[in-house]
């Protein structure tokens, strides 16, 4: 039987800048010129899913066949996030450095980098940048937004700064507030950075010279995956010059980082992830919980050092239309990133539902 190719639904799949002008931040100041990178990709005209990346990701989530996109394998035709029902679209977050205005951006006052002199930006503001982008692409409502992480951290935003906006938050391994564990991680790796000659006072030459940031990736990494991942894979194994193959793996990862990534926006986004709490300036937590109007989907991670499954779970289950799930994993926090057949149909089913919800 030959497929009729006009039942098909028009895919698109673009990426670019989107421009949304001047940008008040909660910090009393104003951004001027604001500009967010983005990729957009699927069915024309179908629902629309926003995904939030984490903290060194970018828009490229999806991406081609030939540079697969950091969610490839969960979003795509016929995957569980499927390019033929719902079109996609991701932000390089604010203050980032994948062609978002951020600290590598002229600011038009000066005509020179903003570098050090960017202003303090919240997750409140990241997503209220993220509102006005998708309004300049004309997408008026969303069925949910998703992210891991930092992303979740947007989500979680998402759902109480525009609730009638969105239908579904869903968050994978993401809190309510970053822990105090999490903030002391986050200062190794600011430290490491600001304490490196190389930083300059953020005025290097390239990025490559500021090994705080390795430093800082370094740190990362270690809490991203679980303890028992580690000696699995490492096994204390030695290399020829009697280095150790997870140190070996640790400064690798560490210098690929610095070959990608801004060491100011890795700082700017460590300060926006250490301010983030639901509950400032709504009454507390438990409060800003039960305002909650879209569904949320709350996915904890076992061995998440950084974000903890049982806080997910409390907090998921204080808002009014919350669903929790734990999935058993040796990657820790990293199981949003991989293992996809464990927990990719729970997203699936919960996006399926939208039509009867909206029914009932």
């Amino acid at each position: 039987m030959s497929l009729n190719k006009s039942l098909l639904p028009h895919r698109v799949h673009e990426t670019g800048k989107v421009f949304i002008g001047n940008l008040a931040l909660e910090s009393g100041q104003e951004l001027e010129e604001v500009e967010l990178a983005y990729e957009r990709c699927g069915a024309e005209g179908a629902p629309a899913i926003l995904i939030c990346h984490a903290l060194t990701g970018n828009q490229y989530t999806v991406g081609t066949d030939q540079e697969p996109g950091w969610w490839h394998g969960l979003i795509g035709v016929n995957k569980a996030i499927d390019l033929n029902n719902y079109q996609v679209v991701t932000f390089n977050v604010l203050g980032g450095c994948n062609g978002s205005t951020g600290p590598l951006s002229i600011n038009p006052s000066t005509g020179e980098k903003y570098r050090t002199k960017f202003p303090k930006i919240t997750i409140r503001d990241i997503v209220n940048a993220q509102r006005k982008a998708l309004e300049n692409l004309e997408i008026d409502a969303l069925l949910a937004v998703i992210g891991g992480s930092l992303g979740g951290m947007q989500a979680l935003e998402w759902g109480l700064l525009y609730p009638s906006f969105v239908e579904k938050i869903i968050v994978l391994a993401a809190t309510s507030q970053l822990s105090d564990y999490g903030i002391a991680f986050n200062t190794i790796g600011t430290t490491a950075i600001e304490n490196d000659p190389g930083w300059k006072g953020g005025y290097y030459t390239q990025p490559e010279d500021v090994k705080g940031l390795e430093v800082a990736r370094i740190a990362g990494m270690v809490t991203y995956r679980s303890p028992y991942l580690f000696d699995q894979r490492f096994q204390r194994k030695e290399k020829e010059n009697s280095t150790f193959e997870v140190e070996s793996y640790l400064k690798y990862q560490g210098e690929k980082l610095t070959r990608r990534f801004d060491p100011n926006s890795y700082l700017y986004l460590l300060q926006a992830m250490n301010s983030h709490d639901i509950g400032r300036g709504r009454g507390g937590i438990e409060e800003a919980a039960h305002s909650y109007k879209p569904e949320v989907i709350g996915i904890g991670f076992q061995h998440d050092l950084i974000y903890p499954p049982n806080k997910i779970k409390e907090f998921t289950e204080r808002t009014p239309r919350g669903t929790y799930y734990y999935i058993p994993t040796q990657f820790g926090h990293d199981g949003f990133l991989v293992e996809f057949e464990r927990w990719a149909s729970l997203l699936s089913s919960h996006l399926a539902d939208h039509t009867r919800q909206r029914e009932a």
